[in-house]
């Protein structure tokens, strides 16, 4: 047992961080499995958290087979922008979506393989603010994400 466990546990952050995500309207996923090196690269402990992390993600509302689930060592860079050699047995992750299948090795592969959501440009504009600030000299300055319309 170690970190994994205590971020999939009850109260964990990373339980609660895929919730939030889905609830705010996150559609596309990445999994990336930190700290690999510290488990010399075991595959056994990367199939039992992609096993775990795949049957969490499926009752928040994610499709497992959507989401590319990548072991990395943020640390060394291993997997992060060139696959590592450090696990062999690792074939790369594979993707299907609406808009087709997808695979790679990287995060960077995953990444780049995230679709770009549509955005509704031909609706009346909508700019729901979040904030307003009042900057001396300058004047009052809405903060806000274009919805729909353009500007």
């Amino acid at each position: 047992t170690g970190e994994f466990e205590a971020g999939i546990s009850k109260d964990g952050q990373t339980r609660e961080h895929a919730l939030l995500a889905y609830t705010l309207g996150v559609k596309q996923l990445i999994v990336a499995i930190n700290k690999m090196d510290t488990t010399k690269w075991s595959e056994d402990r990367f199939k039992e958290i992609v096993k775990e992390t795949s049957n969490f993600i499926k009752k928040v509302g994610f499709n497992p087979k959507s989401v590319p689930f990548v072991p990395i060592s943020g640390f060394n860079g291993d997997n992060m922008i060139d696959a590592s050699s450090n696990c062999p047995w690792y074939k790369g992750w594979d993707k299907e979506t609406k808009a087709g299948k997808s695979s790679g090795k990287t995060l960077l592969d995953a990444i780049d393989a995230i679709e770009p959501p549509s955005r509704p440009s031909d609706k009346p504009l909508r700019l729901p603010l979040q904030d307003v600030y009042k900057i001396g000299g300058i004047g009052t300055v809405p903060v806000g994400r274009v919805e729909t319309g353009i500007i």
